[in-house]
């Protein structure tokens, strides 16, 4: 896979040789932890998202939308939209997973979490949420639900993953940052226009497992897997 063994030909470069064995000691116990999730949509958003926020219910029903349909979710294990999440799918019957990371500020793995794996690294974690996943929905969030969006948005763009489907939810939260990249990125050249079709946008938890789940076009030469679907390249 293309975003492994570009990491691990970083770590070779690395000055640390015991930083290196740690990283690498990650990854495997990631992949070993996530190996039998089966079909995931990974779904990021803020930690700092209130129960009584509308966004933590249309987090819970998405959950629940994508537990119905056989999918399990993965978050980032923490609060916020990310226990809304888990929460929506665990009591809904589905696997609710969540890749937590070490801060400095103890983020513990929130109580809906069925499968939790803990991570140092942060790259390491983006990969997990990558590799074992055939979607994202992104819910309003902060710094790091930015990263995450544009990272994937570049690693579909780049070809890194393909078939991948990248969702919006929230059409009052996302909107301005669309505006933006339309009047200002693509009016400069820095982006093209097909670069938007990688992105959707909803405010309903139904439409959004449907299209973070949807089938997408395959190449009739693509590898596929045992069970004849289609292996993505993230994976």
């Amino acid at each position: 896979m293309l975003l492994e063994r570009s990491a691990i030909e970083e770590l070779s470069h690395h000055a640390d040789p015991w930083r290196v064995l740690r990283i690498l000691s990650e990854f495997v116990e990631g992949f070993d932890a996530l190996n039998g999730v089966g079909p995931a949509v990974t779904v990021f958003g803020s930690a700092r998202t209130k129960p009584d926020d509308p966004y933590y219910a249309m987090g819970m029903a998405l959950g629940a939308a994508l537990a119905r349909r056989g999918f399990a979710v993965i978050t980032g294990g923490g609060p916020g939209m990310m226990e809304a999440v888990n929460r929506g799918c665990h009591e809904a019957g589905g696997l609710s997973v969540g890749c937590n990371i070490e801060l400095p500020r103890e983020q513990e793995l929130n109580a809906y979490v069925d499968l939790g794996v803990e991570f140092r690294y942060f790259f390491v974690r983006k990969n997990m949420f990558v590799k074992y996943a055939r979607g994202f929905v992104i819910f309003p969030g902060g710094l790091g639900t930015l990263d995450e969006l544009f990272e994937s948005l570049t690693l579909a763009q780049t070809g890194k993953i393909e078939h991948f489907p990248i969702v919006l939810f929230g059409t009052e939260y996302w909107s301005g940052l669309l505006d933006w990249m339309h009047r200002v990125v693509l009016a400069r050249g820095a982006m093209s226009p097909q670069d938007f079709d990688l992105i959707s946008l909803t405010d309903d938890p139904e439409e959004a497992a449907a299209m973070a789940t949807r089938p997408l076009p395959v190449p009739i030469d693509e590898p596929r897997t045992e069970s004849g679907e289609p292996r993505l390249e993230a994976r």
